[in-house]
């Protein structure tokens, strides 16, 4: 069977877990927990339902500018977090690693472009992913090989392939980002095409193709330089650096050792759990395997005999 690679937005769901959970989940030190707890839990769902062959979850690097910060200074303006959040942002990653998955941050890039490029990696060996993303920038990810696991209400995720993206914004994943240059974007302060809105980009590029096409049939050309830098700031950058994404086996113990280590007993509960179940379940198998060798190896040894006294029939007669 072909097991998908998960592709988890990690930023997306560690906010989410934050503001979801009680600021009374604490582990060691007293610190804040509730965005560790949340995420993990959401990790464990989807690897339990997806059953991915593995899994990287990609990170935002704060305080780093990225390229689209430098091209326009305004993009994600104003965005304050609680100390608490940034604090559980920067070890959430020892977690995943724990688990046995792999990470992928680095200064410059946003968690976004590191999901574009592991699809683009996936879909090149001819595999096929799962992107988690609360954002919907991810849509534009979508395609026959690739799905987007988009949340919409709690525990609930919404699979959305590219006829999904039509029936949400009217156009094909790949006019994403010129859907997104077009109305605007207030979460990445893009302000968009004045006068357009989400209906009046779906027409011009159901009837156009792409923002450049726009621009040269004389539309909309007085704020062309401007809705290209947009379309630029809101497309994923699929050469972002990656860890090798070979297939990976979960190590439940180590991260149930890391929570307990922080003190969040109860999930070190649930990580312990799996690797109770996950050993069991390799015992078996190993069982298995021994005992069907065995059995081969005694049907062989039958059939030679059988054989080797037809063979001395044949000589007597």
């Amino acid at each position: 069977m072909n097991r998908p690679l998960l592709v988890v937005d990690g930023d997306s769901f560690a906010h989410r877990a934050y503001h979801a959970l009680p600021k009374s989940i604490r582990r060691t030190g007293n610190r804040g927990g509730g965005a560790i707890v949340g995420f993990a839990n959401l990790l464990l769902r989807l690897y339990d339902s997806e059953q991915s062959r593995a899994v990287l979850v990609g990170w935002d690097t704060l305080g780093a500018r990225t390229f689209r910060q430098r091209l326009f200074p305004p993009y994600q303006g104003g965005r304050q977090f609680d100390e608490q959040l940034i604090d559980q942002l920067e070890v959430l990653p020892r977690l995943v690693s724990a688990a046995g998955f792999a990470n992928a941050k680095a200064p410059g890039y946003e968690a976004d472009d590191f999901l574009a490029a592991a699809v683009a990696e996936e879909e090149g060996r001819h595999g096929t992913a799962l992107v988690a993303s609360g954002d919907r920038d991810a849509f534009q990810l979508a395609s026959a090989a690739t799905t987007i696991l988009h949340p919409v209400k709690a525990g609930e995720m919404a699979r959305i392939g590219p006829a999904g993206v039509l029936d949400r914004y009217g156009v094909e994943p790949r006019q994403v980002p010129d859907f997104i240059a077009l109305r605007g974007d207030p979460s990445d302060r893009l302000p968009g095409a004045r006068g357009v809105g989400a209906k009046g980009a779906a027409t011009l590029l159901q009837r156009y193709g792409t923002l450049e096409r726009i621009i040269a049939e004389a539309r909309l050309t007085e704020q062309a330089d401007a809705l290209k830098l947009y379309k630029r700031l809101a497309t994923m950058d699929p050469t972002a650096p990656l860890p090798a994404l070979g297939d990976q086996t979960p190590d439940w113990a180590r991260a149930a050792a890391l929570a307990r280590e922080w003190e969040l007993n109860q999930l070190a509960r649930r990580f312990d759990e799996r690797s109770v179940s996950f050993g069991h379940s390799s015992a078996t198998a190993r069982s298995t395997s021994v005992t069907t060798s065995a059995l081969l190896r005694s049907t062989s040894s039958c059939l030679l005999a059988t054989e080797a006294l037809h063979s001395r029939s044949r000589a007597t007669s």
